[in-house]
């Protein structure tokens, strides 16, 4: 499938950020005021909780982009992190969610749509839980501009692993946080030979043969369902790596991660679906300076306790 670059806003000095293709700087620019506008845009895999979450360059990309619908698909805040390992919540952290909510008071639709890692939330969806102009559901169908309806939902599903066997879903979220941890002190390395970036988590899951195969299998699955719901394409998340393509006769659409790859899938008015790549991962060698929030005494008493 052919993908078409746009021009957009670099997260740098001169920032342009573009469509299937990236340049930043070491550190987001400072921005008052929206400068695109897109009907729709999709967000996932932020893991808000996390200290591998690029929260300043997602402040940054909301900031700048505007839409009539913003949709959330999945693992935005990351609760099995926050439950496992105690409260981890910079000012940071809390600068997205703040930009969230005041695209939902500035007539953006806000749908979050509910992945594995804030499962918690799952069970308020029955409730049809809607806050403002922000709906909670597990997922959702969207119609496209040129009149294509799209199933959108985090993935989780769809992952035998996840499904079937959480233990092994659990060591692997251990595994895959220190593979970034130790990916990032290989890059300071690197960095320091003048060396490009290069990331060690994204050469697994497209050498590793067993990874390979995990993902195809979830991405053949998700296509399927779609067919079977006589559905035009789907938008999901959940394996970090943003991508458009055609399984089978389904559109493929995979909004990525702010984890490593810093992408997001924008609608614009006519229809067509692109992903917007919003830093280099070249520039993300240095960890962004956060603030951490104080917790009250007792709270960090019961949070160790936990």
């Amino acid at each position: 499938m052919a993908r078409n670059s746009s021009t957009g806003p670099k997260a740098g000095r001169k920032a342009v950020s573009k469509t299937e293709s990236s340049g930043t700087g070491s550190k987001p620019p400072k921005a008052d005021k929206p400068q695109f506008h897109y009907r729709t845009l999709w967000l996932s895999d932020i893991h808000l909780g996390t200290a591998g979450c690029k929260a300043e360059f997602l402040t940054d990309f909301l900031k700048r982009n505007h839409c009539e619908t913003l949709y959330l698909v999945g693992d935005i805040i990351d609760g099995w992190k926050l439950k496992k390992s105690g409260w981890y919540w910079p000012q940071e952290h809390t600068n997205v969610i703040r930009r969230v909510l005041t695209k939902a008071k500035r007539d953006t639709q806000v749908i979050y749509v509910t992945g594995n890692h804030d499962e918690f939330l799952r069970k308020f969806v029955d409730y049809r839980l809607e806050i403002g102009n922000i709906k909670l559901v597990n997922e959702a169908i969207h119609e496209t501009a040129d009149g294509r309806r799209l199933l959108v939902l985090h993935g989780d599903y769809f992952d035998v692993i996840t499904r079937y066997h959480r233990w092994v879903a659990l060591a692997g979220d251990m595994a895959y946080e220190t593979m970034m941890s130790a990916n990032y002190w290989f890059n300071r390395v690197r960095a320091m030979a003048g060396m490009r970036y290069w990331s060690l988590s994204a050469f697994a899951k497209q050498k590793v043969k067993n990874a390979v195969s995990i993902v195809s299998s979830f991405e053949e699955a998700v296509s399927r369902e779609c067919k079977r719901r006589e559905l035009d394409g789907v938008v999901c998340g959940h394996i970090h790596h943003a991508e458009i393509r055609d399984i089978n006769g389904v559109s493929y659409h995979n909004c990525g991660d702010w984890v490593e790859s810093c992408t997001a899938l924008a609608e614009d008015f006519n229809g067509k679906i692109s992903v917007i790549r919003w830093v280099d991962i070249d520039h993300l060698n240095e960890r962004p300076n956060v603030t951490p929030l104080q917790l009250p005494k007792v709270a960090r008493r019961t949070a160790k306790a936990a």
